[in-house]
């Protein structure tokens, strides 16, 4: 063997007892694959934790359609059916309502800021405000026919309210259908929320004649029937709101937008 080989061997000895410790607390996929693996769970965690952000979000909107629907039944039982104790069930439920759509108000924002989302998941979040902004006010016009439904007016009138069932039957009807189509992420049913807002309009009209109708008869119904004319107006706001929300889900499922002019009945519709 040469000198020149001799010295090669040394050398690579050398390098062997040095690096052979050191690879020796390397786990056998090396260090960039263990890097890799770390990056790739954070970014597991992420998306995790937006789910899990969506979903609380999704709840938190079930959980006020909820609320709302209860509101609006209990202040049409009360008004219906005379009914005070369902008109306090009702102006306490507002409370709750107003306190998820804050809630919800800071989920949106916070997925916003952080999470950036894009497409679908955006337009499920900008929709989600704009929802809730919608369930409040129905909250809201079913705490008013709440307390109207109290006045002595009312309690006494002999004035019938078959007309105010129907028409409260049909918003009813047309919430809860709005609010599972939310929960369902359903456009055909939201579609056919849309479409439905006609025959409240048309109730609507045939109540404000009727009304106007008793008051011109006996002056002594003016009172009475001036509560209930508030009255059956909030309820077509109420189906108006759910209109709202049934365009609003439309908008979520499939990224397209219901025509700006909605289906309306008579005259209800001008100046809205």
């Amino acid at each position: 063997m040469t000198s020149l080989e001799q010295i090669g061997d040394r050398y690579n000895i050398r390098i062997r007892r040095i690096v052979s410790p050191v690879i020796g607390h390397i786990p056998y996929n090396c260090a960039g694959r263990q890097e890799g693996s770390r990056v790739g769970q954070e970014s597991a965690h992420i998306v995790r934790s937006y789910e899990q952000e969506l979903e609380h979000l999704r709840s938190m909107m079930a959980r006020m359609g909820g609320l709302v629907e209860r509101q609006t039944s209990q202040a049409i039982a009360a008004i219906a059916d005379r009914d005070e104790n369902a008109a306090g069930v009702a102006s306490d439920l507002d409370p709750q309502v107003d306190t998820l759509e804050r809630d919800v108000e800071a989920m949106v924002i916070r997925i916003l800021a952080l999470r950036s989302p894009v497409a679908g998941d955006l337009r499920e979040v900008v929709s989600a405000l704009k929802i809730t902004g919608d369930m409040e006010r129905i909250g809201d016009c079913a705490a008013s026919i709440a307390r109207r439904s109290l006045r002595a007016e009312l309690l006494t009138s002999r004035i019938s309210l078959s007309g105010l069932r129907g028409m409260g039957r049909l918003v009813q009807d047309n919430l809860r259908r709005a609010i599972d189509a939310m929960s369902q992420r359903n456009p055909d049913l939201a579609r056919e929320v849309w479409q439905s807002d006609t025959a409240v309009d048309e109730l609507y009209n045939a109540m404000f004649r009727e009304l106007v109708t008793y008051m011109m008869e006996d002056p002594r119904n003016i009172g009475a029937c001036t509560h209930l004319l508030f009255i059956a107006k909030n309820l077509e706001r109420i189906g108006d709101h759910a209109t709202n929300i049934a365009e609003r889900v439309y908008y979520t499922a499939t990224g397209e937008i219901l025509p700006v002019v909605r289906p309306r009945g008579g005259f209800s519709g001008q100046g809205n």
